[in-house]
């Protein structure tokens, strides 16, 4: 039996704890969040015994074997760091924290307590983005040359999620003072390891422009200081030259959780989509190349994050994205910071 905790017990701990729960072998067995009455109402809700303020207190009880860490993104690097210290496996949502130096701290940590460690970036459970890495690392397109990636959503245009303005598990996302690092750490992150993961390159080089767009008076409402970007564009250099670009907004209106990937090699082309929650590839790939002839693809289902997490405690499966990605990819989004103040100057990554 797995027994897993989860800290935090806001939007996302709720998936979390049904995906865990529908796993054979495994027990969800406690929740931690410094809100009584929230956590009292979301243990309820899960059918889950145990529920403490703090990891300390969680810690001194000890009885789990993982957690699952849905906190804000400013409290993961504060609350994971004595989670590996005391040898407890981790899946952190994303990004994996708010900063490079505690990204790289906690995956040198994970290394060192030699528990599993992953990011939770959830689009890789999307079966077109693992066919499609696939087929690149098997060499269907030859020399990656050129990509397009987006990742498009529109809660700050439309309701579909409820009204951002007036909901807490919104506000903070737009609010830095509240751990929020924009779009571009919201879902900025899952469109670069979408777009860098299938084209089995890293980036060396990152221009970025970031925006903040103004969405009420005075910019902010309440205790919330309305400041975090809610749009970015970036131009991407990959290791082996390739260049592509970026982009990620809340603006997309119309489209309320979109990713594209349009990839191109010296061999072939890919066309990775995941739209109104359907996953698509198509290909266009020798001996179609002189006609501009596309295929739909197959791409068979993948494990959940969820499942691959357990199976990696288990020693069935590899922890794949580790930590050690999550910090390559805040390293990343660092540069893109840094390069958006500076007029979006190129900078190495």
């Amino acid at each position: 039996m797995v027994r897993v905790l989860i800290l935090g017990t806001g939007g996302m701990a709720a998936n979390h704890a049904s995906a865990f729960a529908a796993i054979p072998g495994v027990e969800v067995v406690a929740g931690v969040d410094t809100r009584p009455e929230q956590l009292a109402e979301f243990n309820a809700t899960h059918d889950i015994p145990r529920g403490f303020a703090s990891v300390d207190e969680a810690l001194a009880w000890g009885q789990f074997d993982a957690v699952a860490n849905t906190t804000p993104d400013g409290a993961h690097y504060p609350t994971t760091m004595p989670l590996l210290a005391a040898g407890k496996h981790v899946l952190c949502e994303k990004p994996l924290a708010t900063n490079a130096a505690h990204a790289e701290a906690m995956a040198d940590a994970a290394a060192r307590a030699r528990v599993v460690n992953m990011v939770n970036l959830s689009y890789r459970d999307v079966p077109a983005l693992q066919k499609a890495a696939a087929m690149v690392r098997e060499g269907a397109i030859g020399n990656v040359r050129h990509f397009e990636a987006s990742y498009l959503q529109s809660w700050l245009t439309q309701p579909a999620w409820g009204d951002w303005k007036t909901d807490p598990k919104w506000l903070w996302r737009v609010s830095t003072a509240h751990g929020s690092k924009g779009v571009l750490g919201d879902v900025g992150i899952h469109i670069l390891d979408f777009a860098t993961f299938i084209a089995a390159q890293d980036a060396a080089e990152v221009s970025c422009i970031l925006k903040t767009f103004d969405k009420a008076p005075g910019g902010r409402i309440g205790d919330y200081v309305l400041d975090a970007n809610d749009s970015a564009t970036m131009q991407i250099v990959l290791e082996n030259g390739g260049l592509g670009t970026v982009a990620a907004t809340r603006f997309a209106t119309g489209h309320l959780n979109d990713l594209r990937l349009r990839l191109f090699g010296d061999e072939g082309g890919l066309e990775v989509s995941f739209e109104n929650r359907v996953s698509r590839l198509r290909a266009c790939l020798s001996p179609d190349l002189e006609t501009a002839t596309w295929h739909e693809v197959e791409a068979p289902p993948v494990p959940t994050m969820y499942q691959r997490f357990i199976a990696a405690i288990r020693g069935e499966g590899a922890m794949d994205p580790d930590f050690a990605r999550g910090a390559a990819l805040q390293r990343l989004m660092d540069r893109a910071e840094e390069s958006s103040a500076d007029a979006g100057r190129a900078l190495a990554v």
